[in-house]
């Protein structure tokens, strides 16, 4: 049995039901033994809907069949089906019959159009996916549908997760009570494009698939297009967002509305949960890490010098050892090609100035730093000295765990 990260949270939160929608999972061997593999989510009256996905130029199939349902639906949801074990990406002509046959046996049990249905696969990467397995479930699977299945729902699309992962919030529109719950998965292959992994966020909020699509758009932005685990980006990245309607709110006209600025923050705050939790899942962490960067060019040099200290695996490696090696964070702001002043660089670590103009602070007391490095959660600060852009973003340690998982990950 794997591990379970020393960073996960105590256990599973408690996701209340959300009113028109009902969850199952099922184990359908696909390629785990003795473990659900197959999570289905089911809009009984429909839902509108949203998605981002990734930018892979070699995308699943799954990616492509979800755009076309969202543009052919005008972003309508009847159905979501999801397998873990078998990517179904880079198998050709394969996998498009694939998700024919899928979406086709998926639309007869549950009797909802095609275009409703939104599919995603999650695993190995050039394998056919043996989806006569996923077909001979269907009835299984839709005859176990409940409202109050959200934690099997997340084990069941599970890879080299050590635990599931799920939020729920709850806020207002109006005066109308909502409620929003996720779940997601993510340990590896983390540096999404528009897009992560595979999450799923459902309410029962009343939001028109435009609006709800604009505030996906920008929510996504500070959540999970600021994490990384190892820079790579997934071939089946996906984040959709549902609404069944079901709260009875007054109805938004548009993302900017006044009425929505609790439900945006709410929205915000789960989408980061969920990112954070991913990344705290990284394969092989033991240490979460914030990097801020501030006094870049604009927000978006200071995103991608972030992201240049986050993804170098010697920085990375420093922090598994717990070495205060601010010369790696040197080097990693260099390298980003953007803007920094040398002479006005000023790095900190556990909020201790380490760094400032151009050299080491004279005389600092390495004693803080050294304690900071040994807990579990890390804070990179750094200060370019160009202008007043700013960025967070969130990545974990680099052990030799990632090594042993990755390798023996076929076997």
């Amino acid at each position: 049995m794997t591990e379970v990260s020393p960073l996960a949270p105590d256990a599973f939160p408690d996701l209340p039901s959300i009113e028109g929608a009902r969850l199952a999972a099922h184990a359908a061997g696909i390629r785990y033994k003795n473990r659900s593999d197959l999570m289905l989510m089911h809009f009984p009256d429909g839902a509108t809907a949203a998605g981002v996905f990734t930018r892979s130029k070699t995308a699943a199939e799954p990616i492509h069949w979800c755009r076309r349902a969202l543009k052919k639906s005008g972003g309508r949801a009847m159905a979501l089906l999801v397998n873990a074990g078998n990517a179904n990406a880079f198998t050709g002509e394969a996998g498009v019959r694939s998700v024919e046959r899928t979406a086709a046996r998926c639309s007869a049990v549950l009797g909802c159009p095609e275009r409703t249905i939104y599919l995603a696969s999650t695993g190995t990467i050039g394998e056919d996916l043996p989806d006569e397995r996923i077909t001979d479930a269907m009835e299984t699977i839709a005859a176990g549908l409940s409202p109050d299945r959200w934690e099997d729902a997340a084990r069941a699309f599970m890879t080299t997760d050590t635990f599931p992962k799920g939020a729920t919030r709850t806020t207002q529109i109006g005066h109308t009570r909502v409620t929003l719950n996720g779940i997601a998965k993510g340990s590896g292959m983390i540096a999404p494009d528009m897009a992560t992994m595979l999450s799923y966020v459902v309410t029962d909020a009343d939001l028109p698939a435009d609006v709800l699509q604009s505030l996906l758009n920008e929510g996504v932005t500070g959540s999970f297009n600021s994490i990384t685990v190892d820079s790579d980006t997934s071939t089946s990245d996906t984040l959709m967002l549902f609404a069944t309607g079901k709260a009875g709110n007054p109805v938004p006209g548009r993302s900017t509305d006044p009425l929505l600025k609790d439900f945006k923050n709410a929205l915000n705050d789960l989408l980061r949960d969920l990112a954070h939790q991913v990344v705290k899942d990284g394969e092989g962490a033991t240490k979460f890490i914030e990097v801020r960067v501030a006094g870049a060019e604009d927000d978006g040099a200071a995103k991608r010098i972030a992201l240049s200290i986050a993804n170098s695996p010697l920085v990375k490696t420093a922090i598994a050892g717990e070495d205060a090696n601010w010369g790696r964070i040197v080097m990693a702001v260099g390298k980003a090609g953007e803007a920094a002043d040398r002479d006005k660089l000023v790095i900190s670590i556990g909020g201790v100035p380490v760094a400032t103009k151009g050299r080491a602070v004279p005389d600092y007391d390495e004693g803080p730093v050294a304690a900071h490095m040994k807990g579990q959660e890390i804070l990179v600060d750094v200060h370019v000295g160009i202008a007043e852009g700013q960025a967070t973003v969130w990545t974990c340690d680099l052990t030799h765990g990632y090594i042993s998982i990755n390798a023996d990950y076929r076997t």
